[in-house]
């Protein structure tokens, strides 16, 4: 069966190739128009595109050669463990890594009767998720700054309020919080970072 799955008149192979079409289409949005546009890292948009085409392929082909469950779950943890092992990547870049990776198996199933307005819906219901949750991060997430302070008797933790008060007169700005990066006692200064919302 899997010899005959690559035959170009064989439908399974035809149904195949419109999944990896619709399957490209929504990485592309996903990938390019929201991670990218919030991200700026060309590097992870080649390595994003490229496991998610991977991906469907491995997942489109699981029936045809017969890969046992436990199979196909070891070809995924094999990535998993190689991505543990290089670098660190940040909860955000992992999160669109399991939705490039999620994505790309949902659309390569044949879902035998099930139609296929359904896989756009479920598409657009994950990037549209992954769109409001940008546009809510950036619009509540604080400005930093930081600053050489010259009170540290208000470093103290008993005395934030007044220490957020007098950075707020002298700033004006609304100061949410406040994180002491280091203290100087011979200059009888400090480095803190302030966080506030314009």
């Amino acid at each position: 069966m899997a010899d005959n799955l690559f035959n170009l008149n064989n439908p399974d192979f035809l149904g195949m190739m419109i999944r990896f079409v619709i399957n490209i289409f929504f990485l592309f949005i996903l990938i390019r128009l929201v991670y990218f546009r919030y991200s700026r890292k060309e590097n992870f948009m080649f390595g994003l595109f490229l496991m998610g085409i991977m991906i469907f392929f491995i997942g489109s082909m699981l029936k045809a050669v017969f890969l046992e469950l436990g199979m196909a779950i070891g070809l995924f943890a094999v990535f998993t463990i190689l991505r543990f092992r290089t670098r660190n990547f940040s909860i955000k870049d992992m999160s669109y890594i399991f939705t490039t990776i999620g994505l790309s198996v949902v659309n390569s199933f044949k879902l035998v009767g099930f139609p296929m307005l359904g896989i756009f819906i479920i598409n657009a219901i994950v990037i549209l998720s992954a769109y409001v949750l940008e546009e809510y991060m950036i619009k509540n997430k604080p400005e930093r700054l930081t600053i050489i302070y010259d009170k540290l008797e208000l470093l103290s933790p008993d005395k934030k309020q007044r220490l957020l008060k007098d950075l707020s007169s002298r700033s004006g700005k609304n100061i949410l919080r406040v994180k002491i990066r280091r203290v100087n006692y011979k200059r009888d200064r400090a480095e803190i970072d302030i966080y506030f919302r314009e």
